[in-house]
């Protein structure tokens, strides 16, 4: 008999809603769910092709050990305590840090996953914590800790009123609205915005698919956006466009930016961006000069070296003009969980690597360093590690580098669905459950939503009986290792009875567990419009529900800083502008003379959901974008075999010629290049793309939000000959 379940897709910010429909326990159809009122406008294929990942051929059902060079299949109890005293055993005999966790995207869409992985973290005390984060999000988590003042302040867009549009480094034609904000449907709103007048104008070195429809592209120089957007400070400042009183009463450190606009020629920073001074002149002062407008920054901003100075002036452009907190420009939607106020609780930031020196970045260190961290002799080496629903070989810098380092780890754990690249060294692989499999409330991201919010995601189906909810993982590890879980005395203890409860009685609830924690945090929830959230409530709205009207003036109660001011202009943040401009205009070097940039696939999740070839057309991931004028150079024509080159890596791949990239620009898809392994069966790998992050070194990175160059490594390309 078939049923449909209302629930939530659980890939990124989006959310969408969807409508599962179910014959006994398999999936027939996930489609939109058009009875919810916030978030369904962004469906597209990877939510509707959600149960080819719980269907996949070669899913991990049961844990599995490696013997020799192949996998057989063992029980959780032999996992669990095989895993836990080989964990302790290199705590004794070095300290906490010995082991290690990193995790990916999909644990971000997991809050029981989150929660109990840092409970299980702090329990045994180490800090030694890496995330994907590095790859491309650090930068506004800085930004956001030394303007607000907390590293989850996080404004939001109001498109509906806004009549300019700056989107810097973002392609929401295909990525949608969101990027530690969401707005359902927010490109469509934004081109309804365009249809009564507004303008866009998209920031990108290529030509995507956003900028064909914006009024206005500026192809900039790849890492130089923050010379385009200090260009536009510049110029707002001389010409005394700012809004003085937000310029007096809402910020500090008005005076130091002005003077670094000072400083700067506009004519060389037109130089470093590739922009006429004439265009950068007369965007800022429409934007400066709009009734309403707004400032967008992302991950094309932040995948550089310079990404946290672009992102930062990209949050200083708003201020100055006067787009914070009011309608049309960012603002702050507290949501019905103060997550400011509890991340703040978070102290790891002060932990620093004990080979570079660097601080962690939102409670994790960078991946680039994880290599040399497992490889470097001393006092807290990592010889143990959890890689938490992550492919960093292929997400990170550098991949080669790290993938001999994971060979070298006395232990490797991997919690996911199938035996990735990254788990090829794997010790013990774990089977994850799919969001399909599970409930969630992802209370901790209510502020990240458009508007005030919330969504209880139910599970459409039951997971595979070996399989385990990566939470339980967590706990079972801190019962096992001895340590208390969330480091609180008796807890381990109230877990195992309340275990046996729901063992006895058959009431699953009993057992203490995520469910336990999604009740508190609704019985100790911020009022939203006047309405204290109450656990029935939340499930009689299956379709999700709007608890209110978009609401301003909650920005200057959010801040954080001492005086609940922005600080406009970070110390470090003016030093490391001072750094940029004091050197001359980077030139790519004569043996690397192409720029590698990146394009968003919409079908895509980063690293994720690329080993679902029913998901993407063939060949995806598997080209080179080329500008005609350099292919006709390099004599090299639209299908050619080409090999791309860099100081660390070398890949090959079919040309694509086109006029989507500026010139001395080329074009890889980020994500790619991944192996599918068959732990079960022993049939040969299957291989998708190629990973293009081999070309990029783990250092330099970033000063500030420690990114490695991602996005603007120096390349070279060459055709092959192939007599």
């Amino acid at each position: 008999m078939t049923r449909t379940v209302h629930t939530f897709c659980r890939y990124c910010l989006a959310s969408c809603g969807v409508a599962v429909t179910v014959d006994g326990n398999r999936v027939l159809k996930i489609s939109p769910d058009k009875q919810n009122p916030h978030t369904w406008r962004d469906f597209c294929a990877k939510g509707r092709t959600a149960a080819a990942l719980v269907e996949h051929p070669r899913r991990i059902v049961a844990p599995m050990r490696r013997v020799g060079d192949g996998y057989v299949e063992a029980t959780w109890e032999e996992a669990i305590a095989d895993i836990a005293a080989r964990m302790t055993a290199a705590i004794d005999a070095d300290c906490p840090d010995a082991v290690g966790v990193y995790y990916g995207n999909p644990a971000g869409f997991s809050s029981s996953n989150i929660i109990f992985m840092n409970g299980w973290l702090d329990a045994i005390g180490t800090q030694s914590r890496y995330f994907v984060g590095s790859i491309d999000q650090n930068a506004m988590h800085v930004v956001a800790e030394a303007m607000y003042g907390s590293m989850l302040m996080a404004p939001v867009s109001d498109i509906d009123n806004c009549d300019y549009f700056l989107l810097v480094g973002t392609n929401p034609a295909v990525s949608a609205w969101n990027w530690l904000e969401t707005v359902p449907g927010g490109w469509r709103r934004a081109l309804d915005r365009q249809a009564h007048g507004a303008t866009i104008v998209v920031v990108d070195p290529l030509r995507t698919e956003s900028a064909a429809k914006a009024d206005l592209h500026l192809p900039v120089r790849p890492a130089q956006d923050w010379a385009l957007l200090l260009g536009m400070v510049k110029v707002i400042f001389d010409e005394g466009l700012e809004h003085r009183q937000d310029c007096a009463d809402l910020a500090t450190g008005v005076e130091e930016l002005r003077a670094l606009a000072a400083e700067a020629d506009l004519d060389d920073l037109a130089l470093r961006c590739g922009l006429p001074r004439a265009q950068i002149e007369r965007v800022a002062r429409d934007f400066a000069t709009a009734r309403a407008a707004m400032a967008v920054t992302r991950t094309g901003v932040s995948m550089h070296l310079t990404g946290t100075v672009g992102e930062w002036l990209g949050h200083a452009l708003n201020v100055i003009t006067g787009r914070m907190d009011r309608p049309g420009g960012r603002r702050y939607e507290p949501g019905y969980v103060d997550t400011i106020r509890m991340s703040s609780r978070i102290d790891a930031s002060r932990h620093r690597n004990r080979l570079s020196g660097r601080p962690m970045v939102a409670g994790g260190h960078a991946l680039s360093e994880l290599p040399a961290e497992i490889t470097t002799p001393g006092r807290g080496r990592i010889r143990a590690l959890v890689i938490n629903c992550g492919n960093p070989v292929v997400s990170g810098p550098d991949g080669a580098a790290l993938d001999r380092a994971l060979a070298d780890l006395d232990l490797l754990v991997a919690i996911d669905f199938v035996q990735r690249e990254s788990h090829r060294h794997a010790h013990w692989l774990l089977p994850a459950v799919h969001w399909l499999e599970r409930d969630d409330l992802l209370a901790f991201t209510s502020n990240m939503h458009d508007e005030p919010y919330i969504q209880y995601g139910a599970k459409a189906v039951e997971a595979p009986p070996g399989a385990r909810q990566e939470w339980r993982i967590f706990a079972d590890l801190a019962i096992a290792m001895r340590r208390p879980l969330f480091r609180v005395p008796g807890l381990n203890t109230v877990i195992r009875a309340t275990r046996r409860a729901a063992h006895i009685t058959g009431v699953g609830g009993l057992e203490f567990g995520p469910q336990w924690i999604d009740r508190l945090v609704l019985a100790t929830s911020r009022k939203v419009n006047g309405r204290r959230l109450r656990w029935r409530d939340v499930r009689a709205h299956p379709h999700g529900w709007v608890l209110g009207p978009r609401e301003f003036g909650h920005f200057r109660g959010a801040l954080r800083t001492p005086d609940h001011k922005v600080r406009l202009a970070p110390a470090e943040f003016v030093a490391r502008a001072r750094d940029l401009l004091a050197r001359p205009p980077a030139d790519p070097p004569p043996e690397f003379p192409f720029l590698l940039a990146n394009r968003r696939r919409r079908h895509s999740m980063n690293s994720w959901l690329n080993e679902l070839p029913g998901l993407h057309p063939s060949g995806k991931g598997t080209d080179v974008v080329i500008h005609p004028e350099d292919a006709r150079r390099l004599g090299i024509t639209d299908g050619d075999r080409v090999r791309v080159t860099s100081r660390v890596g070398r890949i090959e791949l079919i040309a694509s010629v086109d006029d989507e990239p500026r010139p001395g620009v080329v074009i890889i898809d980020h994500g790619w290049g991944s192996r599918v392994h068959d732990p079960r069966g022993g049939t040969p790998a299957e291989s998708f793309g190629v990973n293009r992050n081999l070309l990029v070194d783990a250092e330099p990175v970033d000063p500030l939000s420690q990114t490695p160059a991602l996005n603007s490594t120096f390349v070279a390309v060459e055709k092959v000959d192939q007599t």
